[in-house]
């Protein structure tokens, strides 16, 4: 418990510092660079305070001066705090808005860069996807969770269709991004944490340049079948039918 409420007071003035300092370096720096380095800095003493640790693999599959798609399962809140302190690269979230309009952390997601689409609005996140489409092209990479929220269950759930409409649009590698072991250190819900170590697994990237809309469900099936491979049975959820077993059921 007493590690709880330390996390949760670094995570407060660690969010307000770095929010501030976040947005003070977007006034003076073009494109958000500088933002996300605050962001990592963020991140590493979030984990620290937390008594996280996260051990990364596979980053050989990927070059980290390409702009990518990176598509990650998401477990916990602690996706976010590992993937944005680890994640050797340059990227920007595709968030939901609602995150914005928190105080300073929203500021600081401005700052950077990130992208908010509004889930309720399906020609505003059409929208957002777009831009985000561009950002990438345009060689800065973006990091979705295709399953939209957090799992309930610790176990990987269905995927959304909108990160896969931006990465088909992009014509930029989509990369699979294995997150293990964080839905037991906060589950949805909890408040209580539990520190252990993080696996993050980062896959092969898969081109996208020579696929179109048609083929978005084939590629959902096969970054959703990248993904659990890398996962611990407990994690993995239940595998879906594939884009060619759907049209046949």
């Amino acid at each position: 418990m007493l590690r709880s409420l330390l996390f949760y007071i670094v995570l407060f003035f660690a969010t307000i510092f770095c929010g501030t300092a976040a947005m003070i370096f977007a006034l003076i720096s073009r494109g958000g660079n500088l933002s996300h380095l605050i962001a990592r800095l963020w991140g590493r003493i979030v984990l620290f305070a937390a008594g996280v640790k996260v051990r990364v693999e596979g980053l050989q599959n990927i070059d980290p001066d390409q702009a990518y798609v990176f598509a990650a399962n998401h477990q916990s809140q602690f996706d976010i705090f590992a993937l944005v302190a680890h994640l050797p690269t340059q990227f920007r979230w595709l968030a939901k808005k609602e995150l914005f309009q928190l105080p300073f952390l929203g500021v600081g997601m401005k700052g950077a860069g990130y992208i908010p689409i509004d889930r309720s609005n399906r020609r505003e996140a059409l929208r957002s996807l777009d831009l985000a489409a561009t950002r990438v092209r345009e060689g800065t990479s973006i990091v979705i969770f295709p399953e939209g929220t957090r799992t309930v269950d610790g176990t990987l759930q269905s995927f959304k269709k909108g990160g896969f409409h931006l990465a088909i649009k992009s014509k930029r590698p989509i990369v699979p991004v294995s997150v293990s072991g964080t839905f037991a250190i906060l589950p949805k819900k909890g408040f209580r944490m539990r520190p252990q170590t993080v696996l993050i697994y980062v896959g092969d990237p898969v081109p996208t340049e020579d696929i179109s809309l048609r083929d978005r469900d084939w590629l959902i099936s096969e970054i959703r079948r990248r993904i659990q491979e890398k996962l611990p049975p407990v994690e993995k959820g239940e595998p879906e039918p594939t884009a060619a077993e759907s049209k046949h059921s």
